[in-house]
């Protein structure tokens, strides 16, 4: 992928990331382990990591033979007035800029 290309992605809209730092972390050792230490400047939770979907709206899709990197997510339990009852843990499968292409 070219620099134009993830000029593109990093000005482009923002992914639903919450901000955990966990998540967050966990995502970056993926990354290293990966690509190495130097590629980590280029993850931006809000732009270059996305769902399957997320990538596929924006016009992108995922290379042959990609792995996605594991994460996590809550999903809130809200009862009818919309107070939380519970967060349930939920496995989550993002894609790292590098592991998609532009549409043709």
């Amino acid at each position: 992928m070219n620099a134009l290309n993830i000029k593109e992605i990093l000005t482009g809209p923002i992914s639903t990331y919450k901000g955990s730092e966990s998540t967050r972390s966990m995502i970056e050792k993926q990354i290293k382990e990966r690509w190495g230490e130097k590629e980590l400047k280029n993850y931006d939770p809000l732009h270059t990591a996305r769902t399957f979907h997320s990538w596929i709206a924006l016009g992108f899709r995922v290379k042959k033979g990609e792995k996605a990197l594991k994460s996590i997510t809550f999903i809130e339990v809200k009862d009818n007035k919309g107070n939380l009852l519970n967060k349930v843990k939920r496995p989550c499968s993002l894609f790292f800029y590098k592991q998609v292409e532009k549409i043709k």
